[in-house]
């Protein structure tokens, strides 16, 4: 990458505040909202992560935001592509038929939700989420796109926190673009 696109991300990443212990004891909270409550730190961040998609993902037809911090940026990013935004929710949030697929956490299970109406077969899917920490609601949401015969081209987050080797379960090498990796 250029050394203005690195500049660039200096910048936002001297933007983001982190919490201790938050919401628990022994968690340490990256917040992506003092990035972007600031006007130029906000159109920055849109940039970026636009030239980002374009350069990795010129493919993308569809952007998916995961629930809830990932419909921040999928909205904007899919509306500036000229694409479709889909978002990806907890179970019983979406109307209509739904398609679910259950998974693990380290403290139990959920279930994730997409309307089947918005999938076509073949769809090039980029996943968009804020955070990438163990991988685990990117991993569910890449394979309940799967379920809906969509293709998972990549996944895009703002920042990544590598020393918990989300990466390593993406699955079948769904490439993975982070702005901000975190050690």
């Amino acid at each position: 990458m250029d050394n203005d696109f690195e500049n660039k991300i200096k910048e936002l990443k001297s933007k983001i505040q982190s919490y201790p212990d938050f919401p628990k004891q022994g968690i340490l909270f990256w917040d992506i909202f003092s990035e972007i409550s600031d006007g130029s730190t906000c159109k920055l961040l849109q940039s970026l992560l636009v030239q980002t998609i374009k350069q990795n993902f010129p493919e993308v037809e569809a952007v998916i935001g995961l629930e809830a911090r990932g419909f921040l940026f999928s909205f904007s990013l899919a509306a500036e592509l000229g694409i479709g935004c889909l978002p990806v929710r907890k179970k019983g949030k979406l109307p209509g038929v739904v398609e679910s697929f259950k998974y693990d956490l380290e403290y139990g299970s959920d279930i994730l939700e997409i309307q089947k109406n918005a999938i076509r077969p073949g769809l090039k899917c980029l996943i968009v989420d804020d955070l990438m920490a163990t991988g685990g609601s990117i991993t569910a949401t890449a394979n309940l796109l799967k379920t809906c015969g969509a293709e998972v081209i990549g996944c895009v987050v703002v920042m990544e926190l590598v020393t918990l080797n989300g990466r390593n379960n993406i699955p079948d090498g769904i490439p993975v673009c982070s702005l901000i990796k975190y050690d």
